[in-house]
């Protein structure tokens, strides 16, 4: 087992300023990639609208979450262990899962899959978002 990632709230305070302070990097970054692509001012006051830059921060925050990286067996023996109600994607008939489950929730979340870790990462930190993190931030 591993951790890939650096920010595993323990508190829904914590989690809520981390959230809070990736605001500011979020507009920056949408307007850096609007400039990129070569937006006027007009195109970018009509198409860069708040949702546009509260995606960017949901997407930085979820990006920063850690994650645990094992095998099928290493995962079920923390699932055996741990008191959170566990939601599973993907197949069951594979090797490897990613999963988090922050301390505060009583959810946690776990993708499956065979060998593509870097999409079942990905997948599982946007689940992770949208199904623990978004009520709370």
């Amino acid at each position: 087992m591993e951790t890939e990632g650096q920010f595993s709230p323990t508190t829904v305070a914590e989690a809520r300023d981390r959230y809070e302070s990736f605001g500011p990097t979020a507009q920056v970054v949408v307007k850096e990639v609007a400039k990129a692509m070569g937006l006027d001012a007009d195109e970018y006051e009509e198409r860069v609208t708040s949702d546009v830059v509260e995606t960017a921060r949901d997407v930085l925050f979820a990006e920063s979450l850690a994650v645990t990286v094992g095998t099928s067996e290493e995962f079920e023996s923390w699932r055996a262990d741990t008191d959170h109600e566990v939601t599973v994607v993907g197949s069951e008939n594979v090797d490897n899962v990613v999963w988090h489950a922050p301390p505060f929730a009583d959810e946690a979340v776990a993708a499956t899959f065979q060998s593509e870790r870097r999409a079942a990462v990905g997948t599982l930190r946007r689940q992770a978002f949208g199904r623990v993190y978004s009520e709370v931030v």
